[in-house]
């Protein structure tokens, strides 16, 4: 179908299937030729493509996404020999990276080419590469026959986009096609490593562990100290672009961090008071947390609609595919203020998952 919001771009809209595969992708890849803008799914979240190699494409990029100019993008590619037609001088434990997690939901940080514009680099001499695991985007990749440029399809800063609705929300009438593949699997953005460097810094926790990493390639070390840039005038942390806010939405959020019911006290404390402030507040907890406040909650007639549960404090990976879709739902709830619960295991996706909330949150509470 097409849509028509906006006075600059009509966006095309396809829910990719079976049957409609090859010529959705082809109609697609035809876009992106033409120095167009596509919206599709990864495993992770959204993209927003356009020809990697193209400086008027990638600048449309920025456009539609309001996004700062200096703030680099990464490239998705389709096969191992795309990496040498981006990047050079690549390490030998960048192989054995791509060997043990590619597809996958890495991205390894890489001296450029010359073939890479500075626009997509942001005049960095080092650009961002990964290989994406799903079929959408490789087949989009390999038929416009160009590595892609490729941020998270929202608006930049705002909670990256884990259903095609959240895309359509926020670019609509801003690029050319939207592919709709359903909801991501992981729902968090991928593991960045800077190979640039000795030894290889994490520049944002992702799927792939440092345990992980560090199994494959020996010592790593992080770029974040409890989840944030330990440095942000480090040149490694502008790399990745972690000068810039990310995941913010509009509502302002507080994040209670600490282990079980403590974490669950404080809560309560805090709905208490901005309740008795007159504030509208809304809540994203755990399935234990909501469990431990239900009395509390229900006295207070706080609805379904004032919550969203993310799962179980022991299932991280479950909360992070929720928790973008969270805190977009309760953004549009006319709140003035999101209490979010931070108690949940650090294992798996944990480290991400509580990265991307602190990184959401304006006000951060240790328990």
């Amino acid at each position: 179908m097409q849509a028509e919001n906006g006075d600059r771009v009509k966006t095309l809209v396809f829910r990719v299937s079976k049957e409609n595969f090859d010529s959705v992708l082809d109609r697609a890849a035809a876009v992106i030729r033409s120095g167009g803008t596509v919206a599709f799914p990864t495993e992770t979240v959204y993209g927003l493509g356009a020809d990697g190699l193209n400086p008027r494409a990638v600048l449309k990029i920025f456009e539609a996404k309001e996004r700062p100019p200096g703030n680099p993008l990464s490239l998705l590619v389709h096969s191992r020999e795309d990496i040498e037609k981006v990047a050079r001088n690549i390490p030998e434990n960048v192989f054995r990276l791509i060997d043990a997690f590619w597809p996958g939901p890495l991205t390894i940080i890489l001296e450029k080419n010359d073939i890479v514009p500075d626009i997509t680099s942001g005049n960095l001499q080092s650009i961002g590469v990964r290989m994406p695991d799903h079929r959408i985007p490789l087949e989009l990749i390999k038929r416009a026959g160009t590595p892609l440029a490729a941020p998270s399809a929202n608006l930049s800063g705002k909670p990256s986009p884990s259903l095609a609705a959240h895309v359509i929300s926020d670019l609509t009438g801003r690029v050319d096609a939207i592919l709709d593949g359903g909801k991501t699997v992981i729902g968090l953005e991928s593991t960045v490593i800077d190979m640039t460097v000795e030894p290889p810094v994490i520049l944002r926790p992702g799927a792939v562990s440092m345990e992980e990493l560090e199994n494959v390639i020996g010592k790593v070390r992080s770029g974040y100290k409890n989840g944030e840039a330990e440095n942000e005038s480090d040149l490694s942390e502008r790399k990745a672009g972690q000068k810039y806010g990310h995941y913010i939405p509009d509502t302002k959020v507080v994040l209670v961090e600490g282990e079980g019911k403590p974490v669950s006290d404080r809560l309560v404390k805090l709905l208490e008071s901005y309740r008795s402030e007159g504030q509208k507040v809304g809540l994203l907890l755990s399935k234990e947390t909501s469990e431990e406040t239900a009395a509390f909650l229900a006295l207070k007639n706080l609805g379904s609609d004032e919550c969203f549960l993310l799962g179980s404090r022991k299932k991280p990976e479950v909360a992070a595919g929720k928790l973008f879709e969270g805190l977009r739902k309760l953004d549009k709830k006319g709140l003035d203020v999101i209490v979010a619960d931070g108690s949940f295991s650090r294992s798996g996706l944990g480290e991400a998952l509580i990265n991307r909330l602190r990184e959401a949150s304006s006000i951060k509470i240790a328990v």
